[in-house]
């Protein structure tokens, strides 16, 4: 048993398993189709709220001590109950963002080495088999599947709220009805019958990715321009109306405020590991996925800080403390029809975010099934779309009932949790396969190692203690949970367990005929 749980999968056997007939997908994706799954991945609706928030801060009411941040309670123990005050970053939000993205960037490159060696579906989970046995795999495996879920949940939810908001402007309604969780977040009832529009969006996505990975990806395409489209228009239109005199002082609240506004948008970010569980669907994926994820850093990096600049050049930080601080701001300056543009970015936004979470999620599933983790039937492939179907349907079920019957925004950052613990065990998987397979060969290599890995593993360590103690607590849940099914079920059928004498640890393989220089 304890061997059994530090077993590694050998990178060479996870590149044959891949080409197991009957488990092969679709290889369709290019270089700018995962571009753009990075892209609608990243930049959802935060950009139109979050860019505000942080530039005139928050007051945050913390009621309790599960609701103060793990690293105040540490720092301050009782005196974390309160109200807590978070200062704005001003017009200097640009520098938070751009801070934001060198430290994701950190990430992103271990991201691309491993990918670049490992193309195969599964991302954090497949890497962390290969790099640091098979119960961090299954916990990762087991942490990605609730990334995607309760982030698709809440994003579902908020769908139907932003739907009544673009109908409204044609003078159109949803009755609460059918446009609402069942239950609220204390779990009441809300007087709805069904979230309509929140169950229907995901499983007419569902449906898009069953039916093959190359539409998702053009609907992905599609979607990514629409809302790009719809944040030129704003940059354009709310350009002319820059001040230089707002952007004075440029940091009001010195580097405090810039730090502060960086821990608030740094989420915003999250999603470009998603590109890697499409690793397995690419023509070239040793070259394709690391460009993918660099390149959809680096444009998301430049669209955020562009509106963070036109945003506090054109209105005063202190007048974006509100729900809605981009809209609120145009039609201050007198364009409503920018507005619905926004909206309609917006709307873009969370749908493309969610099909690429969805698609990450069937892929986590896939991976974990043809390793033996989970149920044979969630790794079968549809004979006519090569896509993983069965996985496919069970994810899309799995986030679209629970989205039409509660509403669980304040669970949402337990996707922030446990996508920061994906990028920990990422970077140190760079670490563990430099030292035990140098010679390995490596389309794209993660430069000044071990320094970069080293600082994404802190950074994502300080920002995972910013989190609430309560959002600890539901992520051991989780894990313990995970845990009991590894034990009664996973050990006994993975390959490690099933078959003990076909597999080999990474370790210890004859590299000889597949590593190059």
């Amino acid at each position: 048993m304890p061997s059994q749980l530090l077993q590694r999968k050998s990178i060479d056997k996870l590149i044959a398993d891949a080409a197991t007939p009957g488990h092969q997908l679709r290889k369709s994706l290019g270089p700018w189709s995962l571009t753009a799954l990075g892209i609608g991945a990243i930049i959802g609706t935060g950009i139109f709220v979050l860019t505000g928030t942080a530039a005139a801060g928050e007051v945050l009411e913390v009621h309790s001590l599960l609701k103060a941040p793990l690293l105040e309670v540490v720092l301050h123990g009782a005196k974390a109950i309160g109200t807590a005050g978070r200062p704005g970053a001003g017009p200097g939000i640009a520098l938070s963002f751009l801070l934001v993205a060198i430290a994701c960037a950190l990430a992103g490159l271990c991201y691309a080495e491993l990918a670049s060696m490992i193309p195969i579906a599964g991302s954090a989970y497949t890497y962390s088999y290969a790099t640091l046995g098979e119960i961090i795999a299954w916990i990762i495996g087991w942490d990605l599947i609730l990334e995607y879920a309760v982030s698709n949940m809440a994003v579902a939810v908020g769908f139907s709220a932003y739907i009544n908001s673009l109908l409204e402007g044609f003078g159109l309604h949803l009755p609460a009805s059918i446009s609402q969780p069942v239950f609220n977040d204390s779990l009441e009832r809300t007087g709805s019958y069904f979230n309509v529009p929140g169950f229907l969006i995901v499983m007419i996505l569902t449906v898009i990715l069953v039916i093959g990975i190359r539409e998702s990806a053009g609907a992905n395409n599609l979607m990514v321009g629409v809302k790009i489209t719809a944040i030129l228009i704003f940059i354009v239109a709310a350009s002319r109306f820059i001040h230089v005199s707002n952007w004075k002082p440029f940091m009001p609240n010195g580097w405090q405020g810039v730090l502060t506004g960086g821990a608030i948008v740094f989420f915003t970010y999250i999603g470009f590991d998603s590109v890697s569980t499409a690793a397995e669907e690419c023509k070239n994926p040793q070259k394709d996925v690391p460009f993918g994820i660099i390149a959809s850093l680096i444009i998301c990096a430049t669209l955020y800080i562009t509106v963070a600049l036109v945003l506090t050049g054109a209105q005063h930080w202190q007048t974006l403390r509100n729900a809605a601080p981009v809209a609120n701001a145009l039609m201050a300056l007198g364009m409503p029809n920018v507005m619905k543009w926004v909206t309609i970015g917006a709307l873009t936004g969370m749908i493309s975010s969610m099909l690429v979470f969805q698609l990450g999620q069937a892929r986590v599933w896939f991976a974990m099934s043809r390793d033996g983790l989970l149920p044979e039937v969630f790794s079968r492939v549809h004979a006519r779309f090569l896509t993983p179907h069965i996985s496919t349907w069970v994810a899309g079920f799995a986030v679209a009932i629970p989205a039409g019957l509660f509403d669980i925004g304040t669970l949402a950052d337990l996707s922030n949790i446990g996508t920061l613990f994906a990028f920990v065990l990422v970077s140190l998987g760079v670490l563990i396969l430099r030292r035990t397979e140098p010679q390995r060969r490596r389309s794209f290599r993660t430069p000044w190692v071990p320094a970069v890995p080293i600082l994404s593993i802190v950074a994502c360590i300080i920002l995972m203690a910013s989190l609430p103690l309560e959002t600890w607590g539901r992520f051991i849940v989780w894990l313990i949970i995970g845990l009991c099914i590894y034990a009664a079920y996973s050990r006994k059928h993975s390959e490690f367990g099933s078959s003990p004498r076909t597999m080999t640890d990474a370790g210890a393989l004859s590299q000889n005929a597949h590593m190059v220089r």
